[in-house]
Parts: structure tokens; sequence; C-alpha cells
């Protein structure tokens, strides 16, 4: 009897697949933060510095773009894989008129304007919260009675 199941067993281990090992070609995923962007008429271009990223396959540099996102994914960059992912842009972008330029430690991403001749004070959405909640609308930072005293002195 203990036979059987020792052979059962050694038939179960035979229809496992050896060692199942993918292959490891990048350690871990990178999440980009740091990025410099301009515009001009046609274009808001989006600057990514990676040291090396010349020489990785075009292939391995990869940009999808949507209305109002994109994402890039650099794979196998110094054993590494680098992401950056920007949601809600301020303005819609053409997809079909972006694109990427991989150039000598820096990935550059053109995000083609609908609206061309248009200015963005702002990348994102979030950007602008962010920047616009920076701007005190009336003066926050002093005590309110001082406010009043302001007001009293110019009388």
């Amino acid at each position: 009897m203990q036979q059987k199941s020792k052979r059962k067993a050694e038939l179960l281990d035979s229809e496992k697949p050896g060692a199942v090992v993918a292959p490891i070609t990048t350690g871990y995923t990178v999440k980009i933060s740091h990025h410099g962007w301009d515009q001009s008429d046609k274009f808001v271009k989006i600057y990514i510095t990676l040291t090396g990223v010349h020489q990785v396959p075009t292939e391995n540099v990869q940009v999808h773009f949507t209305e109002r996102s994109f994402d890039l994914l650099v794979k196998n960059l110094n054993g590494k894989s680098y992401s950056m992912i920007v949601n809600n842009l301020i303005k819609p972008i053409s997809v079909e008129g972006s694109s990427k330029k991989v150039k000598t430690d820096t990935v550059l991403i053109l995000c083609r304007k609908k609206a061309e001749n248009t200015r963005w004070d702002y990348l994102t959405q979030v950007e602008k919260e962010c920047k616009e909640k920076e701007k005190p609308s009336c003066d926050t930072e002093t005590d309110p009675s001082e406010g009043l005293m302001n007001v009293l002195k110019k009388v």
C-alpha cells in the first residue's frame, strides 16, 4: 500500500514542471519621479534623465499614450526597469501625433497638443491644484485681529 502512494506522489511530482524559473532580466521596477517639461506651439515635451538609456535596444523603451495620459516603461536598463505614469494631463493630446525620442541619457516624450497655439500653465490637473493651494487667496498667514488693526490704522 505504501508503494502505491509513494508511486502516486512520484507521478504527481513528475507532472509538475521542474523548477518554475522565469527568465529574470530585470530586478525590479523603479518609479521615475523627476522630470522636466517645456512646450512649443504644437508639443508639450517631457524630459526624463536616465543614465545609459541610449544604450538599451529601442524596443525596451515603450510609451503608451491616451488623450489625457501617458506611461513610459524602460526595460532592462542596468538590471532594472524604470516606469513613469502621468495621468490627468491638463489638456487633451493627440495620441497619433505623440511620440518619444531616445537621446544620450535622456528620454524625450513629445505630446502633441490637440489645440495648437494654446499655453499649458501646468502639466497635470494635480499639479495645478497643488500650485493653486500654495497661493493664499487672502492673507492667511497673519493673525485675523492684525488685519482689523491694519484697517483701523488706515482710518
